[in-house]
């Protein structure tokens, strides 16, 4: 037989591993997906970049997902490219979509890196020849009360032949 405040403890542990599940029961269980939709040049200082990325977020998931803040990153040529915060604030609803507006800088550093990169990576090719794909990773994580919901998208940009 157990004594009574040993069994308190018992039953309130219980009860705060099933109220845990409960919430755990609550986050989305596929990933939100993204698209940037438009990019539009801001009023930046110095020799910083700002831009203002648009992003249509979807939500595939059967709950809605309330966020308060995003943050993003971009990372161009495997080399960190450009950032971005909004303290923007609202919903996501069930199997529905928006489109936050998220301003990013980028450093005049980051601009020369990747442009002496690209240049690099000319100097074997012919004229004509098609450049190497650049490879990008963008991830970022919409903030929310119970905890943050993290995204990522990665690919490669194609830039024209030159002539």
């Amino acid at each position: 037989m157990l004594r009574p405040s040993l069994r308190a403890a018992l039953a309130l542990l219980v009860a705060s591993a099933l109220a845990l599940t409960g919430c755990a029961g609550l986050r989305s269980s596929d990933p939100v997906r993204l698209n940037v939709v438009g990019i539009e040049p801001i009023e930046g200082e110095g020799l910083e970049m700002r831009m203002a990325v648009r992003l249509r977020v979807q939500n595939p998931n059967d709950t809605s997902i309330d966020y308060d803040g995003i943050s993003v990153e971009l990372d161009l040529n495997n080399r960190p490219f450009a950032t971005g915060v909004s303290p923007a604030r609202g919903s996501i609803p069930r199997f529905g979509e928006t489109v936050l507006n998220v301003p990013v800088s980028v450093s005049a550093f980051s601009v020369m890196r990747q442009a002496w990169g690209i240049v690099g990576g000319m100097s074997g090719a012919s004229a004509g020849a098609a450049m190497e794909p650049i490879p990008y990773v963008l991830r970022g994580k919409l903030g929310g009360s119970f905890g943050s919901t993290r995204f990522l998208d990665r690919g490669a940009l194609s830039l024209p032949e030159l002539r």
